[in-house]
């Protein structure tokens, strides 16, 4: 959970005297220099910039293991196009860690209707263009040119979300195990504090890469000799834990039917085996080899979490950028209060990620760090009387007088045309006009895009239940358009979803009708031409006990039977 602190009052300082962290850790080889290393233990090469503040995951692990001792540098967004950049640092004494950085490089880059975006709000200006797609697998393989001999390991959420045989959505097709692919010795999956720790520490005593495989949170890639030689997958488990075998990526790949099933169980073993405290071991056959999960590490303690945020941080971009990086402009005056997320959704992979587990930091954590940022010359953040933990963030919230807007998702899977009509109508009814609406983006691992991919229910018993999903671009931005009903610009996409739907009775000008029709003059004097929108109608967040009535309509599907099919 973030908290972003409201602009109040201003205070500025000299920076160089704050205790936030003096310096950035090394760019190049001269910066390491001028601290006085000859060589480095560890390089950290990320696809995004080089911000030092804790919300950028792979500067985070950098600070810890340099908290440590280790000397750490930083590659940040390297030219992938040549080896050169990889040999900057020379060769590191103990490895390359890896990461696409804070978003999956393939959701970077395009959107929902598999466009390229405009910008990315992880590099200097906003830049597109700065970091490679599947830039894990990329990264990986260039450090491995540049030092044959040098462990990789691989990290952050791309890496962690796409460890099993994943539904890729850009490229529509089921792929390998990210380690199949990428020349990488292992692979931290989930946050990796924990792990990337135990790693480097037994490096550092002597111990080669290819005898770690035992430590939570970390995945790797068995030869061909030992997974021909599994007849026992148990004897792996260091804990004498009994292994899951999900299905065989051959089994999940065709398409037909019967392999879309053994898609939902893999999903469904994945999501189960999750949990911290009882996750057991994994392991996916891929051709000739297999790809081993260890458990899932164990949450930290409030003492660990603590000390992650007293980390010496400048939180800044780095000096060398000329323009600012978007996404530290959102997240620089913000406290993180909680790691991890019990509510699952099945569209969002938080919890496969960080763990359903929520660990908090103790207030005095969070007073250093607030006491930190107001001493940034740039903040002009109020204090809060009183730290908000998890207890107080209500009364917080109600102090404020600010209520959490909500968040739609258009197109996810289950939604149909109808249900979608049904909302929107709902919504009209009730004065709700959402800011934005999401079309439904099926990203590695959730449990959303495997009923994406299988027109099935991962969680049913058997993993046979069909569930409607919504595939076609088209389509998609059809339902999105129903639910900004008040946006002028989604109108014609709206009224061609209405006709689709065989309800052009929501056509008009009455109070039941959710646009006006094309060509409308006195719909086009009704609204605001500099928003786009209508007359300013109160935004409410609750259910009305007096809302507008509105024509009854079709009902909605009561069974699977008079829903619409799955595509096969």
């Amino acid at each position: 959970m973030l908290v972003h602190l409201q602009n109040q009052r201003s205070l500025s300082s000299d920076h160089s005297k704050l205790g936030l962290g003096g310096d950035f850790l090394p760019t190049t080889m001269d910066d390491a220099t001028r601290r006085g290393w000859s060589e480095l233990d560890v390089v950290m090469v990320t696809g995004d910039a080089y911000v030092d503040h804790p919300a950028f995951g792979p500067i985070l692990i950098a600070r810890l293991l340099a908290k440590r001792g280790l000397r750490v540098a930083v590659l940040a967004q390297p030219d992938w196009r040549s080896v050169a950049d990889f040999r900057r640092f020379g060769r590191p004494k103990l490895f390359f860690g890896v990461s696409a950085g804070n978003v999956d490089s393939m959701l970077n880059r395009l959107t929902a209707q598999k466009q390229n975006r405009s910008s990315d709000p992880y590099s200097p200006g906003g830049r597109p263009g700065q970091r490679p797609d599947r830039a894990t697998l990329v990264y990986a393989n260039r450090c491995r040119e540049a030092f044959p001999d040098v462990p990789i390991i691989l990290g952050g959420i791309e890496a962690s979300l796409r460890r099993i045989a994943h539904y890729d959505y850009w490229s529509d097709s089921v792929r390998r195990p990210i380690l199949v692919d990428a020349k990488a010795d292992l692979l931290v999956f989930g946050m990796g504090e924990s792990p990337i720790l135990e790693i480097s520490e037994r490096l550092q005593h002597g111990e080669a890469i290819d005898r770690i495989r035992d430590v939570r949170g970390t995945a790797l890639l068995l030869s061909q000799e030992e997974t021909l030689a599994l007849s026992a997958p148990r004897e792996l488990s260091p804990e004498c834990r009994p292994i899951v075998e999900l299905p065989a990526y051959e089994e999940v790949v065709g398409g037909d039917l019967e392999s879309r099933q053994r898609f939902a169980l893999m999903s469904r073993q994945s999501h189960e085996e999750s949990n911290r405290q009882n996750g057991r071991p994994l392991l996916q056959r891929v051709g000739h080899r297999a790809v081993y999960f260890n458990p899932p590490a164990l949450p930290l303690t409030e003492e660990q979490l603590d000390a992650l945020y007293d980390l010496p941080f400048t939180r800044r971009a780095h000096p060398s950028y000329r323009e600012p990086v978007p996404a530290y402009e959102v997240v620089k005056h913000s406290l993180r209060l909680l790691r991890g997320c019990a509510s699952d959704c099945s569209f969002c992979c938080v919890s496969e990620h960080e763990g359903r587990i929520v660990q908090r930091r103790s207030t005095e954590s969070i007073e250093r760090e607030l006491t930190a940022l107001q001493q940034l010359d740039d903040f002009h953040g109020g204090t809060l009387d009183r730290c908000v933990t998890e207890p107080s963030f209500a009364a917080e919230q109600a102090k404020s007088g600010l209520s959490p807007l909500p968040a739609y998702i258009s197109g996810h899977p289950g939604s149909t045309l109808d249900y979608t009509i049904e909302l929107a109508l709902y919504l009209k009814a009730h004065h709700l006009r959402p800011p934005s609406v999401q079309d439904f983006i099926p990203t590695p691992m959730s449990l959303a895009t495997a009923m994406y991919y299988t027109g099935l229910d991962p969680l049913s018993k058997d993993a046979s239940h069909p569930v409607f999903t919504e595939r076609g671009l088209r389509d998609k931005k059809l339902q999105r358009a129903l639910l900004m009903y008040w946006d002028r610009s989604q109108h014609d996409l709206a009224r061609e979803a209405l006709h689709k739907a065989n309800r052009r009775d929501l056509i008009g000008h009455g109070p039941g009708c959710l646009v006006p029709p094309a060509h409308s003059p006195r719909h086009d004097r009704s609204l605001n031409v500099s928003t786009g929108r209508g007359p300013r109608t109160p935004v409410r967040h609750g259910s009305l006990d007096h809302a507008p009535k509105r024509p009854a309509s079709r009902p909605l599907p009561t069974s699977p039977e008079d829903a619409p099919q799955p595509l096969t």
